[in-house]
């Protein structure tokens, strides 16, 4: 009998939470000093350039991301480690949603009036939270804040797809092709919406997330 697949490991939940996480790094990246909220690879390549030109002046803005995003993953293993959590599977996870929405409103209500090392701050320990709390997709290692990792499977499953025909690889190429279309299309909005509604734009992801909380609430 086929193990049932968890809804916070089905594929549908994945792409609304890539979308968030492209949408935020969009966000972060345009209104907040160009710093990726999530993708911290890119980053510590940022703070590598800017050593290398000796620019030490804007090294800060992407130390404190890094900082604040293995702060915000400590903070969730934290609540991991909890019985409640341990015990509540599906309710922890929405908790934790709920607290990554929560932090993206806060800086939606700072508005203007948020400098952006604190946007940075708060913004890496809400990605943070996202990604320890969701690392996989039916039943396979998932990263929602990168697609570097995604772009190797496409690779791959086509391949086998095409070449071998293989059902399984065929079912994972569909899965990470919605994943990778969602990271983008995440992205995407924000940097359209950008210009109407300026730091507001943030609460874009926040309502994705209110969907994938729905999308917990239901099963």
């Amino acid at each position: 009998m086929k193990k049932k697949i968890p809804a916070y490991e089905q594929p549908l939940f994945g792409a609304l939470l890539t979308m968030t996480a492209g949408g935020m790094d969009a966000y972060s990246y345009l209104l907040h000093g160009k710093v990726f909220a999530g993708m911290q690879t890119g980053n510590l390549i940022l703070l590598g350039i800017r050593l290398g030109e000796r620019q030490l002046n804007l090294c800060w803005r992407y130390a404190i991301s890094l900082l604040a995003f293995f702060a915000g993953t400590l903070l969730v293993r934290i609540f991991q480690r909890n019985h409640l959590f341990k015990t509540h599977g599906t309710k922890g996870r929405q908790a934790i949603l709920l607290y990554q929405a929560l932090l993206l409103i806060l800086v939606a209500l700072l508005g203007t009036h948020i400098s952006n090392f604190t946007a940075t701050i708060i913004l890496s320990i809400a990605a943070a939270a996202e990604l320890q709390a969701f690392h996989q997709l039916d039943g396979v290692p998932f990263t929602p804040l990168m697609m570097t990792g995604n772009l190797r499977t496409l690779a791959e499953t086509s391949w086998d797809t095409l070449a071998y025909r293989e059902v399984a690889a065929k079912h994972r190429l569909i899965t990470t092709l919605l994943i990778f279309i969602s990271f983008t299309i995440g992205a995407v909005i924000v940097a359209v919406v950008i210009p109407y509604l300026g730091t507001s734009s943030i609460l874009i992801p926040v309502a994705i997330l209110l969907l994938a909380w729905l999308r917990l609430a239901h099963v």
